[in-house]
């Protein structure tokens, strides 16, 4: 038997394992140890290679930080203050609910850096209202999915970590490149929304209130605090995206603990209207306890827990598809295109249809090191292509047959997977189109960092 056939014969194996539903992080593990046989390899380069990945990645730190501030700003119920106030932004507006719901994916996003963290938290809060409010349920649970794609673009944003970690670029100039883009996503998204909604007639109306408008963007005063902090402090350079990632984390707690007690000691209640509300219960969200901490802390660690190993064995997978000529291939292929923009559009092409059948940690960890190096070749800002990249790949979370986000909203909504597939188009129509948008105009991803676009 030739290697060519037994290379084929573990490939199209671990597929299989795949569609029988087997998590990603063995399909890879087990790939890479037959892999390894085959090629000679002694396992203990896979084991030098993960201690490398958990012991020498000091950026990487910031990502399971991220994860705790996120469930830590959820618990607490800051997330829930930035929904309310979405929804006094645009209940006024057909479809408004549905359109505050990817608001306030946006906002969350830009505490959490998660994708399927904003999908479960703003799926699980406001699916059940949307449902009360006259929406389809399958529609709902299609629009929690779509906008939780943000969440690893808007900064601060876990994947574009993993980005720079690979490919040494500043994370704190990434983040700020997804900025304007994350942005142009939730209006994309919006704008699909409002379309759907209008035709279908979903959605009950509420009048426009500066009032509620006022009261509900003080209630979120808190989370609109954390986003200024973790953005100004990595725009100005006080601090790196780990060290902002550590000071998040003890704000939420911080917030968290001292909310509580302050709500317990004046006994505000928590289930009042708006219209209801003092100045002084509208200032303190529920927060948690103590005791409390060590299941948020737990919740974190294993999402972390998954996370972690599938990027170390990735780094692995990577490596030894270098030396089967995958990467090689890939590159001649894409450098075949020609100029600049056949480049950039096949890349572009590559990353969607890897997008479609695995996770973007992966997609980013063996892609990347192949297309970013050929993209600059050709002229393309490597900041620039970054955000290109991820982008398309976020899309890849609500794009079957793998879609990550589907199976998060359809976990936390409990509307089957296959049922929310027809109301996924009109939001892929929408972010495929802003990925254009972006592609093409460099300044969208580059005006805000000051040495490239000041």
């Amino acid at each position: 038997m030739t290697d060519a056939t037994i290379v084929t014969a573990i490939s199209v194996g671990v597929t299989v394992l795949f569609m029988m539903g087997v998590p990603v992080f063995l399909v890879i593990a087990y790939w890479v140890i037959g892999m390894s046989f085959l090629l000679e390899l002694p396992l203990l380069n896979m084991g030098a290679a993960l201690q490398d990945v958990f012991t020498d990645g000091f950026a990487l730190l910031a990502m399971p930080l991220f994860i705790l501030t996120g469930d830590l700003i959820n618990r607490s119920g800051i997330a829930k203050r930035l929904s309310d106030f979405a929804y006094a932004c645009l209940g006024w507006i057909r479809g408004g609910l549905a359109m505050a719901s990817l608001g306030a994916c946006g906002l969350f996003a830009a505490i959490s850096g998660s994708n399927s963290a904003t999908t479960a938290t703003i799926g699980s809060m406001l699916h059940p209202e949307m449902v009360k409010g006259g929406y389809d349920e399958r529609f709902s649970a299609a629009t929690a999915a779509a906008g939780g794609t943000v969440g690893i673009i808007i900064p601060p944003s876990i994947i574009f970590i993993v980005y720079g970690f690979l490919m040494n670029l500043p994370i704190s100039d990434l983040f700020v490149a997804g900025i304007i883009p994350g942005a142009l996503m939730v209006l994309g998204m919006m704008l699909a929304c409002f379309i759907i909604c209008w035709m279908n007639g979903w959605g009950y109306l509420i009048a426009l209130s500066p009032l509620r408008v006022f009261k509900t963007g003080l209630g979120a005063w808190l989370g609109f605090f954390a986003i200024g902090l973790v953005l100004w402090g990595i725009y100005t350079g006080k601090f790196s995206p780990t060290e902002a990632a550590g000071v998040t984390v003890g704000f939420g707690i911080i917030a968290g603990l001292v909310s509580w007690v302050i709500s317990k000691a004046f006994r505000m209640p928590s289930d009042l209207d708006w219209d209801q509300r003092s100045t002084a219960s509208m200032l303190i969200v529920e927060g948690f306890t103590v005791p409390q901490i060590p299941g948020i802390v737990m919740r974190s660690a294993q999402i972390t827990g998954i996370l972690a190993p599938l990027i170390a064995v990735s780094v692995v997978m990577q490596q030894i598809l270098s030396l089967l000529g995958a990467q090689q291939v890939i590159g001649d292929f894409v450098t075949s295109m020609g100029g600049y923009y056949a480049v950039l559009f096949t890349a572009m092409g590559i990353v969607f249809i890897s997008g479609m059948i695995l996770e973007s940690l992966p997609v980013t960890i063996i892609l990347a090191p192949i297309l970013a190096p050929i993209a600059a070749s050709v002229g393309v800002d490597p900041i620039h292509f970054s955000v290109i990249f991820l982008v398309g790949a976020s899309i890849g979370f609500i794009t079957p047959p793998y879609g990550l986000n589907l199976y998060v909203a359809s976990g936390v909504t409990g509307v089957p997977y296959f049922r929310l597939l027809r109301y996924t188009v009109p939001y892929l129509f929408a972010l495929i189109s802003v990925w254009f948008m972006i592609a093409l105009i460099p300044g969208l991803s580059l005006a805000l960092i000051p040495e490239v676009g000041g």
